[in-house]
């Protein structure tokens, strides 16, 4: 069974090959022209998805020695994500599957990030927690089957990996910012500087208040020291990062242990971050849980994990028809 997977929701184009459920090639093209503007823009987006897509495709099939004509299925994200570039994906992969004869499979990005952790031969037991942390999610899912997924904590305004983007914009780095967070955080003393935890009830999240905090903080100490942030850039990124890391991993101990679940997996674009990554190893061990974690090919948008999750709709003959569009707000 040979699976081509199309992921297009955000800046990324990318095409996979899943064989077997083995995934055989995870080709992912970048958007560079983003940089300029310091986030993406919607619009430039699509367009350089029309670029990318047929070459991609192209190099996933190259990679993993499969004939366009050996391909059985099409799976692809419908959402959520941005409606122009979804539309790419979503059109290349009606346009491919049609002309070859072969069934549709749609994708929630979302549930595809939680899938990401059957790619490989370490995978969770059902059930499992998983903590999705992206620049536009944050959910703590309790996965009880590959597609049987309920939402038990989320956040309530702005998202993880938004707070981490806009301290990169606060501290004067380009874009992307997270990385560079990471990366100077490596260097600095997570407990220089202390910023709140919010008190939201429940297994929610919010994270509004944690960027006006940071703001001020910047804006307060650069008043008496322009050369504040220059000076302190390590320790800042450094606590910004350990603070972020606590309000998730407090979150997501409090719902294994409400929960009695032991499998505790991490996905998503901010699942890269050392720190969180670090931190929640050390959760792991502390309660004798076992931790999942994806390779950080695996962790940023990628067509792997919607190859992977096209597999197990495959197996389940779950397939959609030519009429399929493309959702910006998918129902998890």
């Amino acid at each position: 069974m040979n699976i081509l997977g199309i992921e297009s929701s955000c800046d990324d184009t990318s095409a996979a090959v899943c064989v077997d459920g083995v995934i055989l090639s995870n080709v992912i093209a970048n958007q560079a022209i983003h940089e300029a503007y310091g986030g993406v823009v919607p619009e430039l987006a699509s367009r350089v998805h029309q670029q990318n897509i047929v070459p991609a495709v192209q190099q996933a099939l190259l990679n993993a020695k499969v004939s366009k004509n050996d391909i059985d299925a099409v799976a692809f994200t419908r959402g959520p994500g941005l409606l122009g570039s979804l539309l790419v994906g979503v059109s290349f992969a009606k346009a491919f599957a049609l002309a070859k004869n072969i069934p549709l499979i749609d994708i929630n990005h979302m549930q595809a990030h939680v899938l990401a952790h059957f790619i490989g031969d370490n995978k969770p037991n059902f059930p499992f927690l998983c903590l999705t942390v992206s620049g536009g999610h944050t959910q703590i899912v309790l996965v009880k089957d590959y597609f049987d997924m309920e939402v038990i904590g989320q956040t309530l305004d702005d998202a993880a990996g938004e707070a981490m983007d806009k301290t990169s914009k606060i501290l004067g780095l380009p874009y992307p910012g997270g990385p560079l967070i990471d990366k100077y955080a490596r260097l600095g003393n997570p407990l220089a500087f202390k910023f709140p935890e919010p008190q939201i009830p429940g297994l929610d999240f919010s994270f509004s208040g944690l960027k006006t905090s940071i703001l001020y903080f910047i804006r307060d100490h650069v008043a008496s020291n322009p050369d504040f942030v220059q000076q302190n850039l390590n320790d800042i990124c450094a606590s910004v990062e350990y603070r972020i890391a606590t309000i998730l991993l407090n979150k997501l101990n409090k719902a294994a242990q409400a929960y009695g679940i032991k499998d505790i997996a991490l996905a998503g674009g901010v699942s890269a971050n050392t720190g969180l990554r670090q931190g929640l190893q050390a959760l792991c061990e502390k309660n004798n849980w076992r931790c999942f974690i994806p390779k950080p090919e695996y962790c940023t948008d990628n067509a792997a994990m919607i190859a992977i999750a096209g597999y197990y709709k495959y197996l389940k003959g779950d397939f959609v028809g030519q009429g399929v569009a493309p959702l910006a707000r998918m129902p998890f």
